[in-house]
């Protein structure tokens, strides 16, 4: 498999091509091929950006035809017939059923972009200056979404300081016992507390990069309590949770909240196509006439797909399938977790967003590999990569989503068995695992930079 080009022209910066050492030519559904022809089984799906799988035809199909009839591709925040019609369907299968009523903002086409204007729009709104944000959070690559970010490696990245960020604990953390939710009450309450009051509370419901952390529908709804008495206003960055991966469209509809602003992107498009949104409450939609912009905006090839996908959701056979796969997930997972309790620490997540906490990054870079040699696509998370995220399309079918499942349970028994030292010895560990230390080295920890 020839790789010299990469190696030879691309940054140092790549990650996933030294993660998984092949070249990459063709995807369909769940499956993914190389150039010598092996398949593999895709629990990464872009990296939460594929959703509904790879070349979904329903999803696909309209955006050929709109290709092929020379419609408009570009078009900024101008009127067109495909963002009309996006506009139209995501209100009437996506946000009418489920009782919301938002403006639609069509920021830039990723999910820092979005990130960034609600910030920008929490900030302008209120007059103040200041984001709480949560420990373990990821929210992108660019300045402002960094800056709310967990991970100090990540919040180094760009070399300026970051200003005007209260960082608090998320729900559970550290050991389960802080009540994060009163603590964030109580100073905001408390003119003696030293901590301002803040512009926005910007939270992920289930913490993609952080770990796989999720976050209890009754916390959730305190912490919306909280922000409507102190006038703070909520964003939840659905970025990664949204767009179905949780096995409802919107990860939070689970807790019965109505966030101020939510901003969608990955999987919004269906399709691999960049695009995202962000989602305001009417009276909180402030904006002047093009004091937030970009150019690439107006991606009218993603509004087709993202329309088609939003269409599915009003179809009862596809729910229910996306709620029974999300069942037999769970009972996967479950089951490895109890055959490899010595491995795995505990399973996290909901729904199809899930991941196994591992008792050893060692342990994860092993298995990471065995996956990938014996064909399946996986990847870690959390700030000591000791998370494998399993993240397989929603719309897997039964068969590969047992072939995935069962090529993980092999590659556990591999590293359980004898193929490895025992994992009760640490310098053994070590030394059988690495090429886990090399891709540690080689991702840092730098969690996803697909935003």
């Amino acid at each position: 498999m020839d790789t010299d080009v990469f190696a030879a022209h691309e940054s140092n910066v790549r990650r996933y091509g030294r993660s998984f050492p092949t070249v990459f030519t063709k995807a369909l559904g769940a499956t993914i091929w190389d150039e010598a022809g092996k398949s593999y089984i895709d629990f990464l799906v872009g990296s939460g950006a594929l959703n509904y799988g790879h070349n979904n035809a329903n999803i696909v199909a309209p955006g050929i035809d709109y290709l092929a009839g020379g419609n408009i591709l570009l078009s900024l925040d101008m009127n067109t017939v495909a963002k009309r019609e996006f506009i139209e369907v995501f209100v009437d299968s996506i946000l009418k059923p489920r009782g919301l009523s938002y403006k639609i903002q069509f920021p830039g086409p990723t999910g820092t972009n979005a990130n960034e204007a609600a910030l920008a729009l929490a900030r302008k709104y209120t007059g103040r200056s200041s984001v709480m944000a949560f420990t373990n959070a990821f929210h992108g690559m660019s300045l402002g979404s960094l800056a709310v970010s967990g991970s100090a490696s990540t919040r180094n990245l760009g070399g300026v300081p970051r200003h005007d960020v209260i960082r608090v604990p998320y729900d559970g953390y550290p050991n389960g016992a802080f009540d994060s939710a009163s603590y964030i009450d109580y100073v905001l309450g408390d003119p003696g507390s030293g901590i301002e009051k803040p512009a926005a509370i910007i939270l992920e419901t289930i913490q993609a990069e952080g770990g796989m952390n999720s976050a209890s529908a009754g916390w959730l709804a305190e912490i919306q309590r909280i922000c409507r008495k102190h006038s703070v206003i909520l964003i939840v960055d659905d970025i990664q949770a949204g767009a179905g991966r949780t096995g409802e469209f919107f990860s939070f509809e689970f807790a019965r909240i109505e966030p101020d602003i939510v901003c969608l992107s990955k999987s919004l498009s269906g399709s691999g196509n960049p695009l995202s949104i962000v989602l305001i409450r009417p009276e909180i939609d402030i904006w002047n006439p093009g004091e937030h912009s970009g150019t690439f905006r107006g991606n009218n090839l993603a509004f087709v797909t993202a329309g088609a996908m939003c269409k599915m959701w009003s179809e009862r056979q596809f729910t229910a399938s996306v709620e029974r796969t999300a069942v037999k997930l769970q009972t996967h997972l479950d089951r490895l977790v109890a055959k490899y309790p010595y491995l795995i620490e505990q399973k996290r997540g909901r729904g199809l967003m899930a991941g196994l906490k591992f008792r050893s990054h060692l342990v994860v870079g092993r298995v990471h590999d065995i996956a990938f040699e014996n064909g399946l696509l996986i990847e870690s998370s959390g700030p000591n990569r000791d998370v494998i995220k399993v993240l397989p399309p929603i719309t897997i079918t039964d068969d590969e989503l047992d072939r995935g499942i069962a090529i993980l349970d092999q590659a556990l028994k591999e590293q359980a068995n004898g193929n490895c030292p025992s994992i009760s010895s640490a310098s053994n560990l070590a030394s059988c695992d690495q090429r886990a230390d090399r891709l540690n080295q080689h991702c840092g920890n730098h969690l996803s930079p697909e935003r």
